[in-house]
């Protein structure tokens, strides 16, 4: 006789931060979430749903007082995972928070959760798709305003109606290529299949401009980088050490006093940016110091944007430096506190336009600030369309623009259709509606406990 399989668990875990806190939360989802209340708290009934109650929280076995909480009832399916949920606000000290859980434990039923556990279970109770809760994850590790503006919108189900919106357009457009094939004995209007390959092409145009976004979203939640570049003695190590507002790299009046990449975090304007200083670009015959340049010339070209750094006092620019500048750089002259002119080969052109600072008296820092936020946000700026913020999802939509491109090629309706099929499974498999079920243990097990 085969054994029924066990209900899962009521799952219980610390929500807030670990750690000494003025208030934690401990939340408890399962089909027993209720017997907390008989267990642990005092007076034993259910509170109202959803209305915060004052209750004494007990050891059970002892009867112990362990510390008085505001208790809160969500019971099924109103709540984030969609089943019976119990919030504790408790004291937040540790020894409290350890009672409390090791308590709940003891309970019938109930286990510590997993990470990511909570949004797990939301997701199977169809409480929300994939992207909404790699959109909680990003939230959580939002440590800018713009990424705060993008994981919300994302949590919110922005990025999820996108791609819902355009598997139903396509699922639509199968629907006529099946009527051809399962009636292809009867005359179907000729209007039908150019109306069936018109939604296609719509879907496969949008497709293709989203992923043409210059992978705005995804620089956004990881962060832009901005090397500093420019010959030794330049001023590149002050002007980083301004920039950050704190002494983050060595300056010295020797040359050659960088020699590795030096990076600072930090919030430009809402922006996550990665600051790098590099060693000063000359040759040398010094090998630690030619690792150094190689290294810098590395970064120039994995960065999202440049600073090239002149010094204002040399009678012309540096070559090295005059070589890396392209669209994607921002010419700034220092020591204008010497009264010096930018050598002539940088006078101001179409495609370049010097920006003077003094990195000693901190004259033009602003400007330059305001500058580099500027051109953060004409490259970066989130447009009316949600923007895709992971590999995965680009991975995902690569493959449905094949699809998509071989379905309005092909010869034969059946292929057209088999291809259509498989566009919408690539779609479907970023908001998690088929073929999910090897993603979510990658996906959840990032998120912290409790969440």
């Amino acid at each position: 006789m085969t054994a029924l399989p066990s209900a899962p668990p009521t799952i219980v875990a610390l929500s807030s931060a670990l750690g000494r806190a003025g208030v934690a939360v401990v939340r408890v989802s399962g089909a027993r979430a209720a017997a907390v209340f008989e267990k642990l708290c005092r007076p034993a009934t259910q509170p109202e749903p959803r209305r915060a109650s004052l209750r004494d929280v007990i050891d059970p076995a002892t009867g112990e007082l362990i510390d008085h909480a505001l208790t809160l009832w969500f019971p099924a399916p109103h709540s984030f995972t969609g089943e019976d949920v119990v919030e504790l606000h408790l004291h937040g000290g540790r020894a409290i928070i350890k009672a409390v859980i090791e308590n709940l434990c003891r309970l019938d039923g109930f286990a510590l959760a997993e990470a990511g556990e909570f949004s797990r279970r939301a997701f199977e109770n169809g409480k929300m798709d994939l992207t909404e809760a790699e959109g909680i994850a990003d939230l959580i590790d939002a440590e800018t305003a713009a990424q705060r503006r993008q994981a919300l919108r994302q949590m919110d189900g922005a990025l999820g109606a996108l791609y819902h919106d355009w598997a139903d357009r396509l699922t639509h457009a199968l629907a006529f290529i099946e009527a051809e094939i399962d009636f292809a004995d009867e005359e179907i209007p000729p209007d039908i299949a150019a109306q069936r390959l018109a939604g296609v092409r719509e879907v496969l145009e949008a497709l293709t401009a989203h992923l043409n976004d210059n992978h705005r979203g995804e620089r956004l939640r990881e962060g832009f980088t901005v090397a500093i570049l420019g010959a030794p003695n330049a001023g590149k190590s002050s002007l980083l050490n301004a920039l950050a507002q704190r002494e983050a790299a060595i300056v010295s009046p020797i040359a050659g006093t960088t020699r590795d990449v030096i990076e600072v975090q930090l919030d430009l304007g809402g922006y996550p940016v990665s600051l790098v200083d590099t060693a000063g670009l000359r040759e040398s015959a010094d090998a630690i110091e030619s690792e150094g340049v190689r290294r810098a010339l590395a970064r120039a070209d994995q960065a999202d944007f440049k600073i090239l750094l002149f010094d204002g006092s040399a009678a012309v620019p540096d070559p090295h430096t005059l070589a890396l500048l392209d669209g994607a750089a921002l010419v700034v002259v220092n020591k204008s506190d010497l009264g010096s002119a930018p050598p002539p080969l940088l006078a101001k052109t179409d495609s370049v336009s010097p920006l003077s600072l003094s990195v000693k008296t901190g004259e033009g820092l602003t400007e330059l600030t305001a500058k580099l936020i500027h051109e953060i946000d004409r490259r970066f700026m989130p447009t009316a369309q949600p923007s895709l913020t992971r590999l995965r999802h680009r991975l995902a939509l690569e493959e449905c623009q094949r699809f998509l491109q071989s379905a309005l090629s092909a010869t034969q309706t059946e292929l057209s259709a088999e291809d259509l099929r498989l566009a919408v499974r690539s779609l479907g498999r970023i908001t998690g509606r088929v073929d999910v079920e090897d993603l979510l243990d990658i996906i959840f097990s990032s998120f912290c406990i409790g969440k």
